[in-house]
């Protein structure tokens, strides 16, 4: 039988809750941020700003055209430095005050007032800002998880209640601003059905992740993510078929079922972290680096390149169609003093939970190479290294099905108030697309070759060279 302390002093530590709960909490302070970019910021600039749509999406693509080289930059640096406050748990702080300063300063009310040209240079500035220093809180929070333990039971602990957290965040903002928003615009009303629908999804994260280690127990990893990806495809092929044959508000019993089984299937999208220390060990395991901020790095880059995608086709699409986003009525309260009170309350509660978790996590693995990692070795390793290919591919899929029916969820409630040609393109981005996208997704994890079984085995022969 193997001795506890000799195991944990292999590096397969084991964790308390307090330290996963904190860990988890710097996710529940960066998706009080992301979530408001992600679900509405598309939303106030064509419908607060009145800026075009078409520019809208164009710009949230070329940001993240900027952030595929800004991320892979900012993990460069984290990997080949060490500082003092801790190589990751740093940048928590460091990162998370000017990251709640511009989450701030994205939607000024005073900007509303200005002209055209100054309103679009106000928006390229702000965005492209707050996405850039956004990089700098999340990489090396994301590196943490592998820096914590080796023990793969530990990381599935800590991926679950990090998506947990994750999903209080989503919650809060996706269900909270449309509240906030018609409280701070002193709005006769409070529409909380639609509410209810921008956030029901969230739901079955708080039912599924706890009970992630039973469920993979007994599913297997692979099995668990086909049968949610298959609850999933219902759940969009309900809420496609429900104004075919009814109205949305007739069946809203049934569409929010629908919903809560669209938000199971999209679940998988907070399980795809867990393969992120996976390719870390694999790597080290063949390179003897562990390049923990690199590959959360490219991660980074996945992720919000299905976001990105999904900015940019959304509003250019439904443009096309005839669908414009500032000419049509808005889903949303539009006065700009109530969209710059609920985001800066959701950035200060942010800032709040990161110095949070920064006091709550501790380093064990975090390693610095003996010599820099350069970009050459960075992009060798993602040739190489097939394993973390079929990953990013992953990310880039399932987060491109998350949100590309972000900006429209709030129109879905509303469907009958809009022309048929409308509706037929608000019910493709809200389900066929998100739909198709959930079978490529169970796809690549079909071709994903690595077990727990192949992880624990690398991370023991690992612990075994480096006593040597």
């Amino acid at each position: 039988m193997t001795d506890t302390k000799t195991t944990e002093t292999n590096g397969f530590y084991k964790l308390s809750w307090a330290q996963r709960i904190g860990f988890g909490s710097g996710d529940l302070a960066q998706n009080l941020i992301f979530q408001t970019v992600a679900c509405y910021l598309m939303l106030y600039l064509t419908t607060v700003l009145k800026i075009n749509a078409a520019f809208v999406g164009t710009l949230i693509l070329v940001v993240r055209l900027i952030d595929c080289f800004w991320s892979p930059i900012v993990g460069r640096y984290i990997d080949n430095n060490n500082p003092k406050l801790g190589k990751y748990r740093t940048y928590l702080l460091y990162g998370g005050i000017p990251l709640t300063i511009a989450a701030c300063l994205l939607m000024l009310p005073q900007a509303a007032e200005w002209g055209y040209t100054a309103k679009v240079i106000y928006a390229t500035v702000s965005y492209t800002l707050l996405s850039m220093i956004y990089s700098v809180v999340n990489i090396p929070y994301g590196s943490i998880m592998a820096s914590m333990t080796r023990d793969n039971d530990e990381v599935l602990k800590l991926t679950s209640t990090r998506m947990v957290c994750a999903n209080i965040g989503q919650i809060i903002v996706q269900a909270g601003f449309p509240i906030g928003l018609a409280i701070f615009a002193h709005a006769a009303t409070i529409d909380w059905n639609q509410a209810l629908f921008m956030a029901i999804g969230t739901i079955p994260a708080f039912i599924i992740l706890p009970l992630m280690p039973v469920l993979k127990n007994w599913l297997g990893k692979k099995g668990l993510y086909y049968t949610l990806l298959a609850i999933g495809f219902v759940g969009f092929c309900i809420l496609y078929a429900i104004p075919k044959v009814s109205s949305v508000e007739e069946c809203n019993t049934i569409v929010q079922a629908a919903k809560v089984m669209t938000g199971v299937g999209l679940l998988v999208g907070s399980l795809m972290w867990a393969l992120v220390p996976e390719v870390i060990t694999e790597s080290e395991y063949r390179t003897g680096n562990r390049p923990a901020a690199t590959v959360n790095a490219l991660a980074g880059v996945a992720f919000k390149a299905g976001f990105s995608i999904a900015g940019w086709i959304t509003p250019l699409v439904m443009g096309m169609i005839g669908f414009s986003f500032t000419d049509e009525a808005s889903a949303l309260q539009t006065d700009p003093s109530a969209w710059f009170t609920v985001t800066t309350i959701f950035a200060i509660a942010g800032l709040a939970l990161l110095i949070y978790c920064f006091k709550s996590c501790q380093e064990r693995i975090a390693t610095t190479p003996d010599k820099p990692v350069t970009y050459g070795e960075m992009f060798k390793e993602f040739g190489a290294n097939k394993c973390l290919q079929l990953m990013i591919g992953i990310f880039i899929v399932v987060f491109l099905a998350s949100f590309i029916s972000a900006p429209v969820n709030a129109y879905y409630m509303k469907l009958q108030d809009y022309s048929e040609t409308a509706q037929e393109a608000i019910l493709w981005f809200t389900t066929i697309i998100p739909a198709l996208l959930l079978i490529l997704v169970a796809f690549l994890i079909y071709k994903y070759p690595l077990t727990d079984e192949k992880i624990n085995e690398m991370n023991r022969e690992i612990e075994a060279r480096n006593k040597k």
